[in-house]
């Protein structure tokens, strides 16, 4: 009978607390041997850290006889090839132009239909039309893909005046919601193709784009969030509190914003198939037709998504600590590792205040423990 391994990693890690592991190394207050414990965490997280292996594509246990691949499974056998051959001859031949055909015909009329609608008066008549342009155009991309969607508990669904809150492993997350029901969506600007899209969408609907960069922009999102929280006839937000897209394999740190304005929080969890082909898109190496180009090359796109029972800020609870509580529960249904981490990470470097929280902890043990009036006590006699 075989088992699955713990961990997928290069090294396995020992996940002793701090204090319990230097507490084996002695037993009085301090010693020098207490950087073994340090220099063992620095060099496990030189040879695989548990956050940049989370910005690239998932290891899996089996080949789907897909070009991406695990690094263990460039060759097996000659028949393997030759199957693998055949697939790529169906993949290349006749699912692709089928599917580009049909993104061609989704995208193109997302962007005429929202232009259209757009020039129309704000009025009911042309929320309907928004909301039947978005969801028509989003199922014509879901078929583009060959999208096979599980929605779970419909009876949690977002409702308006609402916020949904999602992970984060792709742009089309949006579109795998959107194909259940309309959003009012927040996120960062982007160029090309997907700018494009932006644009016109925004005439429709009152999607909020910005830039992460800029302050101005940030309060801008916090003041137009408030206004449509309070509106109970609007379409519920959704947003992904990450704030870059995460390997589908994690869960990392929500960003507290989404959480200050008030309102009912509605939690979705959406696990893709890996076996089928890789959704995670890595916006550091591939843009987005080149990311469209490597999932339309795929067998087809399965996914779960979970609509969770809705979440409100308890009393005296905190942003944060709001945050962090729907972040496990998404974590908890979709199957998910959850990590304390910042997704800004994959773009920026690691704050100070990080390891200064490591020194302080240690500080902490350390005055705990009554080695830091030894010290001075002996420095005093000296």
């Amino acid at each position: 009978m075989l088992k699955t391994p713990a961990t997928n990693g290069i090294i396995e890690r020992d996940e002793t607390p701090m204090e319990k592991e230097i507490a084996r190394l002695h037993r009085v207050d301090f010693e020098f041997s207490d950087i073994f414990y340090f220099c063992r965490k620095g060099f496990e997280a030189i040879v695989e850290d548990e956050v940049t292996q989370r910005f690239s594509s998932e290891e899996l246990v089996s080949w789907n006889l897909l070009t991406r691949t695990n690094v263990n499974f460039h060759y097996i056998s000659l028949r393997l090839s030759v199957v693998w051959g055949i697939g790529v001859i169906v993949r290349y031949c006749f699912l692709l132009p089928l599917r580009f055909t049909l993104a061609a015909i989704g995208i193109t009329s997302m962007i005429v239909g929202t232009t259209m609608v757009g020039q129309l008066p704000n009025s009911s008549v042309k929320n309907y039309l928004s909301e039947v342009v978005h969801l028509t155009c989003s199922r014509i991309l879901v078929r583009a893909l060959s999208g096979t969607i599980h929605y779970h508990n419909k009876e949690n669904k977002p409702q308006k005046g609402g916020i949904c809150v999602a992970n984060h492993t792709s742009p089309i997350d949006a579109i795998i919601l959107t194909n259940d029901g309309c959003y009012a969506m927040v996120g960062q600007v982007h160029g090309g193709l997907m700018g494009v899209i932006q644009r016109a969408a925004v005439k429709a609907c009152p999607h909020v784009w910005f830039e992460r960069s800029e302050m101005k922009d940030r309060l801008l999102v916090t003041k137009r969030l408030r206004e449509h929280v309070a509106d109970k006839s609007k379409l519920p937000i959704l947003i992904f509190p990450e704030g870059t897209c995460i390997n589908n394999t994690s869960v990392m740190m929500f960003k507290k914003g989404s959480f200050e304005i008030g309102g009912t929080i509605y939690p979705v969890a959406i696990k893709y198939d890996p076996q089928f082909g890789d959704a995670f898109w890595n916006s550091s190496k591939y843009n987005i037709v080149s990311y469209l180009l490597r999932i339309m090359t795929s067998w087809a796109i399965v996914c779960n998504v979970w609509y969770m029972p809705p979440m409100v800020r308890k009393e005296g609870e905190d942003a944060v600590q709001f945050a962090n509580r729907v972040r496990s529960a998404i974590a908890r249904q979709g199957g998910l590792t959850e990590l304390p981490w910042d997704g800004g990470l994959k773009r920026a470097k690691v704050k100070d205040t990080f390891k200064e929280e490591q020194q302080k902890n240690y500080s902490k043990m350390l005055v705990r423990n009554g080695s830091v009036g030894s010290l001075s006590t002996g420095t005093e006699s000296d």
